[in-house]
């Protein structure tokens, strides 16, 4: 049994592997000029003279991999929220820290718009920061957080306070930079670059390694508060590193791609059914069901409604939302 059930992880982690790889190469080959996949790995093994050298590397792969990266953060994000509160529908963006990070950037976008891209994340990570803070403090009662659920009540109503601060900062900002605001808060990839890539990589990268040092200590979290601590978890301590984390993944990643939503809802939750509740893999194939699910929403809103170039965030939504009724409707799996 033990064999079987380790030979189905590895398959489940392949298929997602080179799911994920042909998903790569089909954003980078499909596009307004459709590019061969043999000149693709050309270009990507270092071959010179290749005429679409400008369009893979400096167009098209930023892309791709800014899209990736943010996906696997706000999957991995969501992965921890959902733990740490029992709560199936627990997500950075339903508990309120996509909407904190969000206001942040958008507040620079609109009044520091040169401000450098590289300090992003730092903004949205302090605007997170700020919400998660708040949402904890709200959620506060003797001691501890005495319900999981008073969190997420709080994290829909500071969600609904900052789209208004947003609303705000869109009308008294210049026109020019508030449609530049705008396109970002609807969860588009358009005009990804390098100086995208480069700032969200450390960021992802290395907090999902903390992360995979840390997962006997969420895994305790599954437990009841009482057996926890009887293991000698300290709850609270933990509780409030790991919302840290959590804020961090998911701010890096809106800060380079706006607000794409439901991704740390689906796919934690899609993880959970594939290969159940151990952090320890759950985690890697979570960031890679997150990696999957924002370029595939990218290649079908820059190729199915051409000429038009739909948001990914507004494909994520449209999946995501039936989705969140789906597990309303359905008794807790956490």
């Amino acid at each position: 049994m033990i064999i079987f059930r380790r030979t189905a992880l590895f398959y489940i982690a392949v298929i997602l592997i080179l799911l994920n790889i042909l998903l790569f190469f089909l954003n980078i080959a499909i596009g307004d000029r459709y590019i061969p996949v043999n000149e693709v790995f050309k270009v990507l093994l270092g071959r010179e003279g290749v005429e679409s050298n400008f369009i893979i590397l400096e167009l098209r792969l930023p892309r791709v991999l800014t899209g990736f990266l943010a996906g696997c953060g706000l999957a991995l994000a969501g992965t921890i929220l959902q733990v740490i509160t029992r709560n199936p529908l627990a997500s950075p963006g339903v508990i309120g820290i996509n909407s904190g990070a969000a206001a942040a950037v958008v507040a620079i976008m609109v009044f520091v718009p040169s401000f450098s891209m590289k300090g992003l994340p730092w903004i949205a990570f302090g605007g997170a920061f700020a919400a998660a803070t708040i949402i904890y403090i709200f959620s506060w009662r003797k001691g501890g957080m005495d319900s999981p659920a008073r969190m997420l009540l709080m994290g829909i109503s500071l969600s609904a306070m900052t789209g208004a601060l947003i609303t705000y900062l869109l009308t008294v900002g210049n026109i020019f930079r508030v449609s530049q605001a705008s396109i970002w808060m609807a969860g588009s990839l358009y005009g990804r670059t390098w100086e995208h890539v480069w700032p969200l990589l450390p960021w992802i990268l290395i907090l999902f390694l903390l992360l995979l040092s840390l997962t006997r200590r969420l895994d305790m979290f599954l437990l009841d508060g009482q057996s926890a601590l009887g293991l000698g978890l300290r709850v609270e301590t933990w509780r409030m590193l790991f919302i840290l984390i959590s804020v961090g993944l998911a701010g890096s990643a809106v800060s380079m791609v706006g607000t794409i939503g439901f991704v740390g809802l689906m796919a934690p939750h899609i993880a959970m059914y594939l290969v159940g509740h151990r952090s320890l893999i759950r985690l890697p194939i979570s960031a890679l069901i997150g990696g999957l699910i924002v370029m595939m929403a990218d290649l079908v809103g820059r190729t199915g409604f051409a000429p038009f170039e739909v948001p990914a965030g507004l494909i994520t939504a449209i999946i995501g939302a039936p989705y969140m009724i789906y597990l309303l409707l359905k008794p807790r799996v956490l």
